[in-house]
């Protein structure tokens, strides 16, 4: 790592790996010696055609994802799908189901409220998000079962998953491509780019080809995932950059064994920094140990008055992406799949010695008053 690049733990967008950042920008000047830009290339393109093939493919391949899902490529973040999702599937039916675990599950929540009636079949809000509920009832009526497979402001992560005789949908916008799961279980998986998958613009939609058949309304155009795949994905002029360059990380992420090989990894980032957590007297988690995010871990300072003065010492060494969110506070280190573990380990060290700075303070401070 160079002197001028920064240790990025930030939550969103993602970090990249530097040969990705490379080839999208030669790209931007030259695509495959066209004279050409990716960024001028028609999507209607026979070469762009072929980069939409290759990205769905790859999806396909890292992840398993059988034959009788569709892959689509959408734009508006997860945040449309929150809104998309009861529009196709809600209407005629009568209460959607939601398990609420943090601000995005609320987010996801209020939106269907305006497409029908939804309903809360669990909650962690009573101890501020800090585990994923694992005992609730889901109505046999609902049209379906929304979760959130990750927390990324609260820094949890849900490892089982609930077995339901409704469709499952579940908003894996964090923790996509970071760990095997079986897509078979879930009749729709979305997921914003910007995480691990590519630069933000682009939305990941798995969907189960049957649930989507089963739509029988009229619906608008831009929100109607049956014309997405039957136009694979252009209708109209897609986020081609973000398309893209998300093609070159899951090249990448298939030359670092897979998401087998990249789960491993990020297994061996995330108990390095707990472990640090949980060892130094300075620090605290806020999850729960057994539903611990491996993307957002979040912590806090026992002596808040110290803050500032972590976040300045952590700048110095070039780390950057730490501080919570506004509405937990304290810091949140996120360690993406292009996160390397060298990184974890600056801030693993940055940790450690300003404990140990502010323990010779105390002393020093300690031995004046004696005196």
């Amino acid at each position: 790592m160079n002197g001028n690049k920064k240790h990025n733990f930030g939550a969103g967008p993602c970090i990249l790996p530097e040969s990705v950042l490379r080839k999208a920008a030669d790209a931007v000047i030259d695509w495959n010696d066209m004279g050409l830009s990716i960024l001028e290339v028609s999507h209607r393109s026979p070469e762009f055609e072929s980069v939409v093939l290759k990205t769905q493919l790859l999806v396909r391949e890292l992840l398993h994802v059988p034959d009788s899902y569709a892959v689509l490529f959408l734009q508006g973040g997860a945040s449309t799908q929150f809104s998309m999702i009861p529009m196709n599937f809600l209407r005629g039916k009568s209460k959607a189901a939601y398990l609420d675990t943090g601000y995005f599950a609320q987010k996801a929540f209020r939106e269907a409220r305006h497409f029908g009636a939804a309903i809360t079949v669990a909650s962690s809000s009573d101890k501020e998000y800090n585990y994923i509920p694992d005992h609730f009832d889901v109505p046999s009526d609902a049209a379906y079962l929304h979760i959130t497979s990750n927390n990324t402001i609260e820094g949890t992560e849900q490892f089982e998953f609930p077995e339901t005789n409704i469709p499952l949908i579940c908003d894996m916008s964090s923790d996509i491509f970071s760990r095997m799961i079986d897509v078979r279980k879930f009749d729709l998986i979305y997921a914003g780019a910007q995480k691990n998958m590519g630069p933000a613009g682009m939305t990941l939609v798995i969907i189960k080809k049957e649930l989507m058949h089963s739509i029988s309304h009229e619906l608008p155009s831009m929100s109607d995932y049956r014309i997405f795949d039957a136009n694979n994905s252009l209708y109209n002029t897609p986020p081609v950059f973000s398309i893209y360059t998300a093609m070159l990380n899951l090249l990448w992420l298939k030359d670092q064994g897979g998401v087998v090989g990249i789960e491993q990894q990020n297994i061996r980032k995330a108990m390095l920094l707990y472990r640090e957590i949980d060892r130094n007297p300075l620090f605290y988690g806020l999850a729960q140990p057994a539903h611990r995010s491996r993307m957002n871990v979040t912590f806090k300072l026992h002596d808040p008055s110290l803050e500032a003065a972590f976040l300045e010492y952590t700048k110095a060494r070039n780390i950057t992406g730490i501080k919570g969110y506004r509405t937990v506070g304290g810091f949140r280190a996120s360690l993406y799949n292009a996160l390397p573990l060298a990184s974890v380990e600056v801030l693993v060290k940055a940790m450690k010695d300003f404990t140990l700075e502010k323990s010779k303070q105390m002393q020093l401070t300690e031995q004046e008053e004696l005196s």
